[in-house]
Order: structure tokens, then C-alpha cells, then sequence
């Protein structure tokens, strides 16, 4: 298997991650990194060993040697870097959401038409934990029979105090919707993945707990705990919490609710499928264990086993039982497959990869306006 060179644009709390996952991968080789604060570009690449970096984009894209890119940046800068990404014929792995809207996300999609061997993915990670590919594979083999309903949660507590603050809260940086297009888009993607079905009509009630924010005057870091900082005042126009109902293509009914403002809960993500046999729930805080339920028989709490698990599931698990996998495992297997993809010479359109494409990305966009138009019109709405 050849080596794939990669960059990195974007060296916040995401692209450290980003990083790490791919050092895992050992076809896989971090070259350089850029970002616009060149200092932290440097201190990131001092503190990693990687041998390249870049104050801009350009910068980096004109290096030869570097076949696949991954975007890091917040959501308003999506666009243009992606384009540029694209049109530079690199692979391109992007953080989620796409876009702030679906008109953006779009452009993406119709500039890809015009470079058809770019490969491109979301980093939609939570769907590739090793039990939620688990349970994709035991729903598709019918092991619960046939799905009826969905429901779940994804709560944080990391915007709980009218001082915390960062970009997502700006809607001309993170789009109109925060907390769905934020986490709910992970619970949407996740559940559409498992099920193998498709979100198409919500009925939603958003809600802004904090009016006003306190915004501080100097940069911080996400997920900090910041003292001795001046504020301002910031009036809030994105959620902080949302409830959602949900019908998808194949008759399942479901809900959902995500929140930013729930004490205790640092990232909660779980969701249950019910079938006409047994029912399955995974929570990502006990990411190496999924729950079987049956109404004629015991209940079962599963635990990772890679000598236990399905063929297409067993690939993305490495530890043996009782050495627990997690987040991390989850980002890594979310990174190797991309680049598996691209090492295995596979093309999108031809061949079905199991991370997330643009157009799921693009969809996951479509699906976050529809809610918000639902919460201002008070009614269902169908997904275009």
C-alpha cells in the first residue's frame, strides 16, 4: 500500500484531533499544516514534528507533495476553501457541518462535477464507532426485524454559563442554526447511517435559553474555563437547545432533542432503533458497549468484541475485549477509511464508502434548514 501525504488547514481544537488521528494511520503521512494565527500554525508543528508550514492556503496547496487536505476552519470559511481545495485536485476530508447553508453546499457539489477523481468526506465520526457499525450491520442483516422507530439524544453542557462563548454562537460564522447543526447534525448522520434511511419530514421546536452572552474581549479557547477575562454584552440568535420529530423515507418515526445547556453532560450522544423483533441503543459516553433489547426474552448489554462482531464492523476494531475504544478509535476509523478508499483506488459514484460523502454532508444541511424553518412556522416541513 503507497503512502498519501497530507496538510491540514486549521489548527484549533479540532486539528489537533485531526492530527492525531492521522499519525494512527500508517499509510498515511502529516506533512505540513496552515493557518491565518502563523504562530500557532508554528507552535502546532514545532509541538508535532511536522516538517511543513504555511501561513496561507495557497501556500499549502501548491505543494506537490501533498495529495490529500483537511479542512478545519469554522463553517464560514467552508466554502471558500473547500473550492479552492477542489480546484487544486486534492482529496479533500472536511469538518462538519459542510457549509452554513445548503446553497453553499451546493456549489461544492456542482464544482465536483468538474473533478470527478476527487475523492471527498465529512467528518461525520461518531457513525464510525466500532459498535454503531455493529449495529448498521445487525440492522441490515435483520437481526431486530423491521425498524419502527427511532429516538434519542445528544446533550453538552459546554455553553451552560451566559460567560462562555465562542464563533459557533454567531450566526454570521456558524450559519442560523447552532445546537442542530452543530451536534444534531452527528445524532441525524448517525441515525440515517444505522438505519439506512433517509430524514424527510421534521416538526421542531428550538429555543434560546440565553438571550444574552457575555462575549470576551480577547480570543479563547473552545472548551476552556476562562478567568480574568474583560466582556461584552452579545445578544443570542441561534439555539441552544432543540426538539425534533422526525419521519424518514422508509416509514420510521422518530425524535430527537439536543442541547449545549444541560449541566453534567459533556458529550452525551446516544440513540435507540426499535424493530418489530428487538430494539438496540448505543450512548457514546459508553462508547464500547451497546444495549440489545427483546420483549420474549433477556436483554443484553454487548460489549466490544472483535471475535464477536460482524465481518463489514470487525474492520474498524482493533482491541481485544475489555481494552475499551472510544472517541479517539472513532475519529481514527472515521480518517483510515477515507484514506483506504484512496489507497485502494476506489471512486465515488462507483464504489459506497463507509464515511461521509459531500452529499450526505449537503443533506445533513438541507435537513438542519428544514428544522429551523419548522421551529418559525410551528408546523412539519418536508425535506426538499
Amino acid at each position: 500500500m503507497r503512502r498519501i501525504k497530507a496538510g491540514i488547514i486549521g489548527m484549533g481544537f479540532i486539528g489537533v484531533s485531526h492530527i492525531e488521528a492521522i499519525r494512527r494511520i500508517g499509510f498515511a503521512e502529516l506533512v505540513a499544516v496552515a493557518d491565518v494565527n502563523f504562530e500557532l500554525a508554528k507552535k502546532k508543528a514545532s509541538e508535532y514534528f511536522i516538517p511543513k508550514c504555511y501561513s496561507t492556503i495557497d501556500e499549502l496547496l501548491a505543494d506537490p507533495e501533498i495529495e490529500v487536505v483537511h479542512n478545519c476552519t469554522p463553517n464560514n470559511l467552508h466554502l471558500e476553501i473547500n473550492s479552492k481545495i477542489i480546484k487544486a485536485g486534492k482529496h479533500i476530508f472536511s469538518e462538519k457541518p459542510l457549509s452554513r447553508t445548503s446553497d453553499e453546499s451546493a456549489q461544492m457539489l456542482e464544482l465536483l462535477k468538474e473533478y470527478p477523481n476527487v475523492i471527498h468526506g465529512v467528518n461525520f465520526n461518531y457513525r464510525m464507532n466500532p459498535l454503531v457499525q455493529e449495529m448498521k450491520h445487525k440492522i441490515k442483516n435483520g437481526e431486530i426485524g423491521d425498524v419502527k422507530l427511532v429516538h434519542g439524544t445528544y446533550l453538552q453542557d459546554f455553553l451552560l454559563h451566559e460567560t462562555d462563548y465562542n464563533w459557533r454562537i454567531e450566526p454570521e460564522v456558524c450559519g442560523p442554526s447552532r445546537c442542530i447543526a452543530d451536534i444534531g447534525s452527528h445524532w441525524m448522520d448517525s441515525v440515517q447511517c444505522v438505519t439506512g434511511a433517509k430524514i424527510t419530514e421534521v416538526c421542531a421546536d428550538l429555543v434560546i435559553t440565553i438571550p444574552v452572552r457575555k462575549k470576551p474581549k480577547g480570543q479563547v479557547e473552545t472548551f476552556s474555563i476562562n478567568t480574568n477575562v474583560e466582556y461584552e454584552d452579545m445578544p443570542v440568535k441561534t439555539e441552544d437547545w432543540g426538539a425534533v420529530l422526525i419521519k424518514m423515507d422508509n416509514g420510521v418515526h422518530g425524535v430527537f432533542c439536543v442541547s449545549e445547556v444541560s449541566a453534567g453532560h459533556g458529550c452525551s450522544l446516544a440513540f435507540e432503533i426499535d424493530g418489530t423483533k428487538a430494539s438496540l441503543k448505543w450512548e457514546q459516553e459508553r462508547a464500547d458497549e451497546m444495549w440489545m433489547g427483546h420483549r420474549d426474552g433477556p436483554n443484553y448489554a454487548i460489549k466490544r468484541n472483535p471475535n464477536h462482531m460482524t465481518p463489514e464492523a470487525k474492520q474498524y476494531t482493533y482491541l481485544a475485549g475489555g481494552h475499551p475504544e472510544g472517541w479517539n478509535d472513532a475519529m481514527r476509523n472515521n480518517v483510515m477509511a477515507f484514506y483506504k478508499f484512496i489507497a485502494d483506488g476506489k471512486k465515488l459514484g462507483v464504489d459506497t464508502p463507509d464515511f461521509a460523502t459531500f452529499d450526505e454532508g449537503h443533506y445533513i444541511i438541507k435537513l438542519t434548514e428544514a428544522i429551523v424553518e419548522s421551529s418559525k412556522k410551528r408546523q412539519w416541513v418536508k425535506v426538499d
